[in-house]
């Protein structure tokens, strides 16, 4: 059982910048592949980037690559997602989840565990 807690979400102007963090419960967050999903109001939730479990490979939605950057710290249990050049676009309840397979999904069904998810919202 994993338990993930989401921080970091907030308002920020067009632009700017925030990092999101997600901490997990357990002895075993190194043996999960962990992904960041957006869901906007009226919208499915979607792939925003996945690390894998020693952090050596990552992915990235087209929409955020190049803006968004994943790390995780497993010393710490925790997945961060660094978000830069924020848009309007991006905003959205920012969930974290946790995957015990090794290849890449994308996916939502995926994912074994989900955090609550944190609020980020961009304005114009």
């Amino acid at each position: 059982q994993v338990q993930l807690v989401e921080t970091g979400g907030g308002l920020v102007q067009a632009g700017g910048s925030l990092r999101l963090s997600c901490a997990a419960s357990g002895r075993t967050f190194s043996t999960y592949a962990m992904g960041w999903f957006r869901q906007a109001p009226g919208k499915e939730r979607e792939f925003v980037s996945r690390i894998s479990r020693s952090g050596g490979s990552t992915y990235y939605a087209d929409s955020v690559k190049g803006r968004f950057t994943i790390s995780r710290d497993n010393a710490k249990n925790t997945v961060y997602l660094q978000m830069s050049s924020l848009e309007p676009e991006d905003t959205a309840v920012y969930y974290c989840a946790a995957d015990a397979g090794v290849v890449h999904g994308s996916t939502p069904g995926r994912y074994e565990y989900w955090g609550q998810g944190t609020q980020v919202t961009v304005s114009s």
